[in-house]
């Protein structure tokens, strides 16, 4: 599949995803639309990762202009403006689902070992489910925020 052209350090598939991905705040903004319903800068801002508003906003830059989201207007309020995952960034649905499973599995997370055993088990329903809610615009959260503190699985 073919994306923009640009100049690249190689043609590895992986290396052109993490010219695009690798940093953390990148991946943090997606899991926050896909899974907690986020929509807005203040959300993202408060979401409790502690990400600097400059840098928020870099990355939702650099995002959109990758074609992973798009900022639409909000009807009420002309001024707001709502983000949504495209196609392309549903897309890795399945690779945050397993981020999500790996970290769960072999570092100690906040995560509750029940709801990581359902992830696994039931990846499929899961990965249909996060793609009814971005069709449908569902913006019901489907992880509860962790909390820093965690124990190890």
């Amino acid at each position: 599949m073919a994306g923009k052209s640009k100049k690249r350090r190689s043609g590895c598939p992986i290396s052109i995803s993490l010219e695009v991905l690798g940093d953390r705040w990148s991946l943090l903004i997606i899991r926050d639309l896909m899974v907690r319903g986020y929509r807005t800068f203040r959300e993202f801002r408060e979401s409790g990762e502690g990400i600097a508003t400059n840098v928020l906003a870099d990355r939702l830059s650099r995002l959109e202009t990758a074609g992973i989201l798009h900022g639409e207007a909000d009807p009420a309020d002309q001024r707001r403006v709502h983000y949504r995952l495209t196609e392309k960034g549903i897309g890795l649905a399945p690779v945050l689902l397993e981020l999500m499973i790996w970290g769960a599995r072999y570092e100690q997370t906040s995560a509750p070992c029940g709801l990581i055993e359902h992830f696994e088990q039931n990846r499929e329903e899961i990965l249909a489910e996060v793609r009814r809610r971005w069709e449908r615009r569902d913006p019901t959260p489907l992880l509860p925020k962790f909390e820093p503190q965690g124990r190890r699985r």
